[in-house]
């Protein structure tokens, strides 16, 4: 069971020294805004040297993977915090509606699928469109295609008419209802909130009578597209992030050990609650470690 140890000293090497790669969360633990969090480059091109992959899982839907890549670059990380390395919900949510629509047969495969409505930003809509997938609304033919699944985003543009037009898609019970991620609200750097993919896609739910499957933290579809492409072993994977319900969750699900970083959303005093609760889906979300910040992995990694 998982104790939420402080890890420091010989402690830190004892559980980074064995890894073979740490996962890590983007925002709140590697950059807060437009500024890597302390300590977040040095950790990284330390981890290179040592032969430890360095993987990202963000559960952030509005940047494409291209864009996210920029910002490592933009911010100061090392070149080899390369695309490649980066799963995003966006491009995981992508994916998946690949495999779904055209059996993953995508791009030139010759079935066309029918078409996505996507409630989200264009760095959602490019995700699908490399997929291979149509979205409703551009180069419709006449007749136009079906829509054969809504997927929901991050959508700072989301109206009544949107959600209006994905329900009478929905109203097709062969039409999937997808979202990127559970999240119900993101921190501002005013120390305000604003509403998350969580809350977009509770409104879809309600009005539609469906429910949606979840391709993002904590479920484990992202750890899938990891182990597909990547091949790694849980067993010796380390996840860093700094939210409780979807990082912690989401480490404990894959069978990873997890550290929690304080730089974000959650608190310690909210992982201690968790861990004295006699539910014991509240303990799946304690942390094995935590971190004040993820400078205090620069110290040793395991070289």
């Amino acid at each position: 069971m998982a104790n939420c140890r402080r890890l420091s000293g010989a402690g830190l090497r004892e559980v980074l020294g064995p890894a073979q790669g740490l996962l890590f969360d983007c925002d709140g633990v590697l950059w807060a805004g437009e500024r890597p969090c302390p300590g977040a480059p040095e950790l990284l091109e330390r981890l290179r040297r040592s032969g430890k992959a360095a993987l990202f899982v963000s559960n952030n839907s509005r940047r494409s993977v291209a864009e996210l890549e920029r910002r490592f670059s933009r911010l100061g990380f090392p070149p080899a915090s390369a695309a490649e390395h980066v799963f995003s919900s966006a491009l995981c949510s992508a994916l998946f509606l690949r495999q779904a629509l055209l059996g993953g047969g995508g791009v030139g495969s010759g079935d066309s699928g029918g078409r996505v409505f996507v409630l989200g930003g264009e760095g959602l809509r490019g995700e699908v469109r490399d997929a291979g997938l149509r979205l409703a609304g551009e180069g419709e033919s006449a007749p136009a295609e079906p829509v054969r699944a809504v997927l929901v985003g991050y959508d700072d543009q989301f109206t009544f008419a949107k959600l209006a037009e994905a329900c009478g898609y929905l109203r097709d019970p062969q039409c999937l209802l997808v979202a990127t991620d559970p999240e119900p609200w993101h921190p501002l750097s005013d120390g305000q909130r604003t509403p998350g993919t969580g809350s977009l896609t509770a409104a879809v739910e309600t009005a539609s009578g469906r429910k949606a499957l979840v391709v993002g933290k904590p479920n484990t579809y992202l750890f899938d597209c990891i182990v597909e492409r990547f091949g790694v072993d849980p067993s010796r994977t380390l996840m860093v992030g700094d939210r409780l319900e979807t990082d912690i969750l989401f480490g404990k699900n894959c069978g990873l050990s997890t550290i929690l970083t304080l730089t974000g959303v959650s608190r310690l005093e909210e992982a201690q609650a968790y861990m004295a609760s006699d539910s014991a889906a509240a303990k799946d979300m304690v942390p094995n470690y935590y971190v004040d910040s993820i400078a205090d992995l620069t110290t040793r990694s395991g070289e």
